[in-house]
């Protein structure tokens, strides 16, 4: 019998998800050596992660043989994103999405996603794959004990609301989500928003009840998350174009013979090209498709956005970060 998450519930907190390691729910062996793999997410079925993450579960189930089985669990159904990590920290999940949330561990983590950075999809690439991008992997390894397989392009983060939103003054009295990151508070604050960190699983029912007014997003969760029913405008900021990793407990890792570290590593790469494919291609369906239910779309003055931003960007960042940020925006 094969002891997964699922067979004892979802949504689990932190505090469950340490009592359950501490009763011996740790390692991820089964039956005959099979090695059984929990990956939770937040997107839904249709979200290209989503996608992206079945192949993933094919492709290693093929090349190792039948001897790893990926069990993909989407929309939070492990636990939100937080408790994933932690989950994986303490051996009751394996593998999760995440990027910048890690910050909360490992500042140089915070770079994924600084706003007004990345200028575009190929210079994130460089970013990405270069000196930087392989100094923020290296500490998620070191410093939070997870082990980056692949990374995904994220569509620019947008803000959406009820009201246009053209100029940071339109945002006077607008209380908005944030994930929980510290750089995106301070940020925010500083643009005039009254920004309210909260879990990505209760954004609607908040949205729909008035307790926040606004959320940014990219478009595929914008849409997934089904925020048209309870958003009208999708304000066109930009604020943000950064990346995610698809992350594995290094414990868990390392728990494997090589051939099978070796098999992971490989369709993880294979996932990250597959996650590019899908994400390119449906970054104007996503557009139509809110365009569709309803959504307005409103051109902003993106560069009142990031001159106002700026000085609050760089004073919440860590001198480490600041070394990082430079050496993106200067990156040709």
């Amino acid at each position: 019998m094969h002891l997964t998450l699922s067979s004892i519930g979802t949504r689990l907190p932190t505090l469950l998800l340490l009592c359950l390691a501490s009763l011996g729910f740790t390692g991820c062996k089964g039956d005959q050596d099979k090695v059984v793999l929990r990956f939770g997410h937040l997107g839904n079925e249709n979200h290209v992660w989503h996608r992206a993450a079945l192949e993933f579960a094919q492709i290693v189930n093929a090349k190792s043989g039948g001897r790893i089985e990926i069990k993909v669990y989407p929309n939070e159904q492990l636990g939100k994103e937080l408790d994933m990590i932690n989950g994986i920290r303490a051996g009751v999940v394996d593998m999760t999405i995440t990027g910048e949330s890690l910050q909360n561990w490992t500042p140089a983590a915070g770079l994924c996603a600084v706003p007004y950075a990345i200028r575009d999809s190929e210079h994130l690439a460089r970013v990405v794959e270069g000196p930087v991008g392989e100094a923020i992997s290296a500490e998620i390894l070191e410093r939070v004990g997870l082990r980056p397989l692949a990374w995904f392009e994220r569509g620019a983060r947008n803000l959406t609301s009820n009201r246009p939103i053209r100029h940071p003054d339109d945002l006077k009295g607008i209380i908005l989500r944030v994930p929980n990151v510290p750089l995106y508070v301070k940020t925010w604050k500083a643009l005039g928003a009254k920004p309210t960190p909260m879990a990505f699983s209760e954004v609607f029912t908040s949205l729909q009840q008035g307790t926040v007014h606004a959320q940014e997003n990219p478009y595929a969760l914008i849409l997934s998350a089904g925020f048209p029913e309870v958003q009208k405008y999708c304000n066109l900021t930009e604020h943000v174009i950064g990346w995610v990793y698809v992350v594995i407990g290094e414990a868990q890792f390392q728990a494997l013979p090589d051939d099978l570290k070796d098999v992971l590593l490989e369709a993880g790469q294979a996932m990250q090209t597959i996650h590019q494919r899908l994400f390119k291609e449906t970054q104007q369906q996503l557009i139509d498709s809110l365009k569709e239910r309803g959504m307005i779309f409103v051109e902003t003055d993106r560069e009142a956005f990031k001159a106002r931003a700026e000085a609050a960007v760089l004073s919440a960042l860590t001198e480490q970060q600041r070394g990082l940020y430079r050496q993106i925006v200067e990156m040709d």
